[in-house]
């Protein structure tokens, strides 16, 4: 294997770690050691200012054993060679083993992975990078008078990670990438904002904006000056992909992440193998779709990418699991093993989450409601795994009359409902697919880049 994807430390230590490892199975019944580099810089141009954020980088190695009951982790910080093979030596020490616990030590895999790119970022200059947000800033402030500011904001994210235990060798360097735009207006009733991103594992190329996509987003932030609120009660709405998504992630994202079923958190668990929505959801997290923003091509525990299929055909199949949670539960891994970094735990989380796609087009969807409410942009969302309820928050929506959408906008909107109930009343599922990309905390901690979006949906829910 060729290590051109590492640092020249990482790259040093790879043909150690497999001695590593032994001794650490000495007398674990599973070891594993993985290297880790991580680091991220920011580039902001607004009206007022610009800066260059450099983020604090990580860099170290992590050493996991299991004891037959429980994982044990030692963090080192730097690439030392001493100081690996002394901390495999420490974390085993007096330390009492059974050799009665199993552990799913996954593919024999070697190979190295890396993110494609038509144009790396780490390969353009600062001021290149500038230049183009000082660029788009202009484009933005042309489009209307009323706008007071026009934020660009880049953050680029590079990861490289190898991972070794007794199965597999593996090495991988991911680029992520993210441009956000929000733009600020002013009017009569005060100032307002609206934004667009994209997002993605992948070079600069997929970072350009059409003057169309920028007018529109504009538009939007106007029409928000003149936005009514919604009348609370029951509606029935179509949901744009980005809400889809933010519903599908609070509602069988977390609730499945299976370290809350061994805390007794989630009442997800009881609902295994029974209904929880209508036959026409499908939900998947898949950490290997190619691009997404929460993509990767093995977990933090060296479990490659696969797709989960949570939910089919409206049935609760499956949740999310790291590799204590599936030994623990005694059910199959999925590759959702993430930490932060390598200074913080393991859990079970989301990748990319989503929808499954269904056979009818968006008018047609549109077409069915003679009343009701088109929620163009979620902003937030949250959920309570305990009881299963979800909250999510709509920038702004649309009327829908007669089956097609009028110009009529309203803002905030908020949707709640209790899980079961809300993707029960799923009637129409389009042919279209679209994901966003974003950050998802656990609790109030544990950030990761994760995707989620889908179809458009049809249902009936309340808003407020």
């Amino acid at each position: 294997m060729k290590d051109i994807n590492l640092t020249p430390e990482m790259a040093k230590l790879r043909p150690l770690l497999g001695e590593v490892v032994s001794t650490l199975e000495s007398k674990a019944p599973y070891g594993a050691v993985s290297l880790s580099s991580r680091e991220t810089r920011t580039f902001l141009v607004d009206n007022s200012q610009e800066q260059v954020i450099e983020g604090d980088p990580t860099a170290g190695g992590i050493l996991t054993v299991f004891d037959g009951h429980t994982l044990r982790e030692k963090v080192l910080s730097g690439f030392d060679k001493s100081a690996l093979q002394q901390g495999a030596k420490d974390l085993i020490k007096d330390v009492s083993f059974s050799k009665n616990g199993k552990i799913d030590t996954g593919s024999d895999l070697k190979v190295d992975y890396k993110t494609g790119m038509e144009q790396d970022p780490t390969q353009v200059p600062t001021n290149e990078k500038l230049d183009y947000l000082r660029e788009m800033n202009r484009r933005l402030n042309s489009i209307d008078s009323r706008i007071v500011n026009a934020r660009v904001r880049y953050t680029e994210m590079r990861e490289k990670t190898i991972f070794r235990n007794r199965s597999a060798d593996m090495s991988q360097d991911i680029q992520r990438i993210r441009l956000v735009i929000i733009v600020t207006v002013k009017g009569k009733k005060g100032v307002v904002f609206d934004w667009v991103s994209k997002e993605g594992t992948a070079g600069m190329e997929i970072l350009s904006f059409t003057d169309q996509e920028l007018e529109t987003v504009v538009k939007n932030a106007i029409k928000l000056l003149e936005a009514d609120r919604i009348e609370p009660g029951e509606y029935n709405v179509v949901s744009a992909p980005g809400v889809s998504g933010v519903i599908c992630h609070e509602s069988f994202g977390h609730g499945v992440e299976t370290d809350m079923f061994l805390k007794e958190r989630a009442k997800a668990a009881i609902y295994l193998d029974r209904r929880v929505g209508s036959e026409l959801v499908n939900i998947y997290d898949d950490p290997s779709y190619p691009g997404a923003y929460g993509s990767y091509y093995f977990d933090d525990e060296g479990y490659p990418a696969t797709s989960t299929q949570i939910v089919k055909d409206g049935i609760f199949i499956r949740g999310l699991t790291d590799l204590y949670s599936a030994t623990v539960l005694d059910i199959p891994r999925s590759p959702n093993g993430r930490r932060q970094d390598l200074t913080r735990k393991v859990y079970p989380r989301m990748t990319n989450t989503y929808f499954g796609v269904g056979e009818t087009p968006l008018d047609e969807l549109l077409g069915r409601v003679d009343q009701g409410i088109f929620l163009s942009k979620v902003s937030s969302g949250m959920e309570d795994p305990k009881g299963w309820g979800i909250q999510v928050t709509c920038h702004y929506g649309f009327e829908i009359k007669n089956g097609k959408l009028t110009e009529k906008m309203y803002a905030p909107i908020g949707l709640t409902g209790y899980v079961p109930d809300v993707l029960g009343s799923i009637s129409g599922v389009s042919s279209d697919f679209h994901l966003h990309g974003g950050t998802c905390g656990k609790g109030t901690k544990e950030y990761l880049p994760v995707t989620d979006g889908g179809p458009h949906l049809l249902m009936k829910a309340r808003l407020g």
